[in-house]
């Protein structure tokens, strides 16, 4: 899998972050995920759509090893289609949207917030367009 996107934010999130994936899925493999990564290497927070069984899957990984699975069958992407995602974070959970559909809710298991210091994009498929935005301002990447 090809890293598309990487962001590094050496204060850490907060609360009010927003992170947008616009892509199109044209491959039949389950070949996108989004991670949010501690300083320590950590995955604070990994989504990953499943096409190949219609559900969205987020687990973390410290400790070097992953973490209890939680799996939303509310998945409204569609294979062959254009696709936008969208992960949000209050001071309690990190929100995942799809298609404007709310996909999942998933408890943070890593404070704070803020040990999160890079946020990584890995896909196959062709992403149009990533934008990771918090109070005003963005550090984004288009035209893949």
């Amino acid at each position: 899998m090809a890293l598309q996107f990487e962001a590094f934010y050496a204060g850490g999130l907060a609360p009010g972050w927003n992170l947008l994936v616009q892509g199109h899925s044209d491959s039949g493999e389950d070949k996108f995920e989004i991670n949010f990564l501690s300083e320590a290497g950590d995955i604070v927070f990994h989504i990953k759509p499943r096409f190949s069984s219609a559900t969205m899957v987020a687990n973390t990984f410290q400790g070097g090893r992953w973490g209890q699975e939680e799996v939303s069958s509310v998945f409204p992407l569609v294979l062959g289609e254009p696709f936008e995602m969208e992960v949000s974070s209050d001071a309690e959970h990190f929100h995942v949207h799809a298609q404007e559909h709310k996909v999942l809710q998933f408890a943070h298991r890593h404070r704070p917030l803020a040990a999160v210091t890079r946020v990584q994009v890995l896909s196959d498929h062709r992403l149009a367009q990533v934008e990771l935005a918090r109070k005003g301002l963005s550090w984004g990447d288009g035209g893949y």
